[in-house]
């Protein structure tokens, strides 16, 4: 009987770069407790998703293809999520801090009776004891915790529990959940699914970002930091100052209040560094700031520091970046 209970939305047999960099954490996590560890897979065609859930350390993988789930996946997966939760008996509970896991995680710990621990930013075991890190007072210290109850959930963040080298794969079965789950007539209906159209890479999935900020003064800069990003092969972001001053849509929001990611390298242009910010690229593993102002709060966590205009500092970047590249 599997440790740790995974779960992921696959429609279409496809699993965004978070849920499956979460699965890795979990199977490293359960390789270090030496127990097992299920995934389970929900949505449309979900079971097409068990080959890349198993390349990523799932053990055994269990699929829902509810026609419940495709009307409403949030009450719906919330539904299959508790009863492979009733089944499978895990000591743990892990998801991904993605808008679907944020909304399943504490609902299903209340369902289970269980701790929960949200947005943890590393997870790990120390004396046999599961601790899990979290930002609190805004990104600026980190609280950490252990639960208290026999069961916990967590939704962990890009970059926790991240581990080198390739994770070990999975061999486990793969089969369905087998649970009837028919649609409430009070359950919220998905009416209808728009998609983001961008070049490149998303954000989550990015290895390098380019971010904006109030900095830039202006819509137009976005123009330079997205030829910056795509001759690095890169997607750009954006600070919540610059998505409330309309300067770029709210999908390219990085913070507390937007996306988390964890690049290798994050360019952070016109961002003066609140914690609120750096809650959301706190995981990348080089951080570079380009900042006009020598005392802005950013380059106390930058590897590498750039005073001066952006503009001449991103247009002699972006050159360079082409003729190295031969464009």
């Amino acid at each position: 009987m599997p440790g740790i209970l995974t779960a992921v939305w696959a429609e279409g047999g496809a699993v965004s770069a978070q849920e499956l960099e979460m699965v890795r954490a979990a199977a490293g996590l359960a390789a270090s407790l030496g127990c097992g560890m299920a995934a389970l897979a929900l949505g449309p065609v979900s079971r097409g998703a068990a080959p890349a859930l198993q390349r990523v350390g799932a053990g055994e993988v269990i699929y829902s293809e509810e026609a419940a789930l495709a009307a409403g996946p949030s009450e719906a997966g919330l539904a299959a999520l508790a009863a492979a939760a009733a089944d499978l008996q895990p000591a743990l509970v892990c998801l991904a801090a993605d808008s679907l896991g944020r909304d399943w995680a504490p609902r299903l710990a209340y369902r289970l009776g269980a701790g929960f621990v949200g947005e943890v930013t590393d997870i790990r075991v120390e004396a046999g004891v599961l601790l899990c890190e979290r930002l609190v007072f805004g990104g600026k210290a980190i609280a950490t915790m252990a639960a208290r109850t026999e069961t916990a959930v967590a939704t962990l963040r890009p970059g926790a529990g991240r581990e080198d080298g390739e994770p070990r794969r999975g061999s486990g079965p793969v089969r369905a959940l087998g649970t009837r789950i028919p649609f409430e007539v009070h359950w919220p209906r998905r009416v209808r699914m728009e998609s983001e159209q961008r070049e490149g890479p998303g954000l989550e999935e990015a290895k390098v970002i380019v971010s904006g900020g109030r900095g830039l003064g202006g819509p137009e800069g976005f123009t330079a930091l997205g030829e910056l990003a795509a001759a690095l092969g890169g997607a750009v972001g954006a600070s919540r100052a610059a998505v409330d001053e309309g300067w770029a849509p709210a999908t390219w929001q990085i913070g507390q209040t937007g996306k988390t990611v964890a690049p290798d390298l994050y360019i952070a242009v016109g961002i003066s560094g609140a914690s609120q910010h750096l809650v959301g690229c706190s995981r990348a593993k080089t951080i570079v700031a380009i900042n006009q102002d020598p005392e802005a709060p950013i380059f106390d966590y930058a590897r590498l520091g750039i005073v001066g205009d952006w503009r001449e500092v991103v247009r002699a970047m972006t050159e360079t970046v082409k003729e190295m590249r031969g464009w």
